[in-house]
């Protein structure tokens, strides 16, 4: 007795499970992952949310009403305090947010460790050595150092790179040797910071932890700049992202040339965090964080770069609002309360890789 099957089954081999068939137009069509489009779109509702909340809240409250005025330009007697003071402030998370989560994906595909961030391997170090070391030396301008500390994070990973290759770059090496970078640029760090004036030390320290007071649409628009052009890039990373998530071997037989096509993402994801830590300062773990988040919520075999982008603004504007109001009047910079979460989850993440692999923890 003969049977028919399905639709859905006859073209299961067409549309892998979880996945709809998009066809804009009639011309032309693709694969959206379900899961993966509703959680973004989550995401975006709950970050427009926190984007009016971190508006309304300050030393003075302002009603909601009176903040979508401003921000659609219509006149509010709110205008100075909303679009003058925490709309530039606001603009620069969002974007520096953006930045890291796309950056730590990027590094976390390459590297195929979750515990692989812009942090750890020696980036944000090399950004804060040299904008510490022209500190101490007299450079304090706030037009400068943002260039500085771009070329400093550029400067550590191109050392990460060439001392992690060896005829292609093993995933494990180029951790452990940017872990290796980190700790000596942290020396490197501290050792400036002793030799410098304390006023300036303690301008320097507050850097390092990453703060977005007293900055605005100035440190904002040169890192929008690079996220627009990056664009390309991105949607050329996530196609990239599935040949690198084989194996070397399976790789290498379907004709992927791993060494470019690696490089390209680490590039991109080191020319992001870069440009984030010159307009922000180190904000740690944000590179960590967001993705992992982004990845267990959407459940996708590789890490989403749009909901990484959107969780990492979502983490930067919700730890600057409490960073701004959680001890009031005394003001914390964002990067302290990013820590504050991300270093249990990094002792999480590496008390369960340790269980995984049967070591005792």
């Amino acid at each position: 007795m003969s049977t028919t099957r399905p639709a859905s089954a006859q073209g299961s081999r067409f549309r892998p499970e979880g996945y709809a068939v998009v066809r804009p137009g009639g011309r032309g069509s693709f694969l959206l992952h379900r899961r993966a489009f509703a959680v973004t779109c989550v995401l975006a509702a709950l970050l427009a949310a926190v984007c009016v909340a971190y508006l309304c809240v300050g030393e003075s409250f302002v009603a909601p009403g009176e903040v979508v005025k401003v921000v659609f330009g219509r006149p509010s007697p709110d205008e100075l305090v909303v679009g003058e003071l925490r709309e530039p402030r606001l603009a620069l998370g969002l974007l520096v947010g953006a930045a890291f989560g796309v950056s730590g994906a990027l590094i976390q595909t390459v590297a195929r460790n979750p515990l692989a961030s812009p942090d750890v391997i020696g980036v944000t170090h090399g950004a804060g050595a040299v904008t510490v070391a022209a500190m101490t030396y007299g450079v304090t301008s706030y037009t400068a150092l943002p260039y500085l500390s771009v070329a400093g994070g550029l400067t550590a990973a191109a050392l990460v790179y060439v001392f992690a290759w060896r005829r292609g770059l093993h995933a494990a090496r180029f951790v452990l040797i940017g872990i290796g970078f980190s700790v000596a640029l942290s020396s490197v760090t501290q050792l400036f910071l002793t030799k410098g004036d304390y006023l300036v030390a303690q301008q320097a320290k507050v850097w390092l932890t990453g703060s977005l007071n007293g900055r605005g649409y100035a440190e904002a628009r040169p890192l929008a700049l690079v996220l627009l052009a990056a664009v390309p890039c991105a949607l050329w990373a996530a196609r990239a992202q599935r040949t690198v998530s084989f194996d070397d071997d399976t790789a290498t037989a379907l004709g992927v040339r791993l060494g470019r096509v690696r490089f390209g993402l680490v590039a991109l994801g080191v020319v992001l965090a870069s440009v984030a830590t010159g307009a922000a300062g180190p904000v740690d773990f944000v590179a960590l964080l967001a993705p992992q988040i982004a990845r267990r919520l959407t459940r996708t075999a590789q890490i989403p770069l749009l909901a990484s982008a959107l969780t990492g603004a979502l983490v930067v504007v919700v730890a600057d609002l409490l960073a701004r109001k959680l001890f009031s009047p005394t003001e914390l910079p964002v990067g302290v309360m990013t820590a504050a979460v991300g270093a249990p989850y990094l002792m999480w993440l590496i008390v369960r890789s340790r269980s995984r692999s049967g070591e005792p923890s």
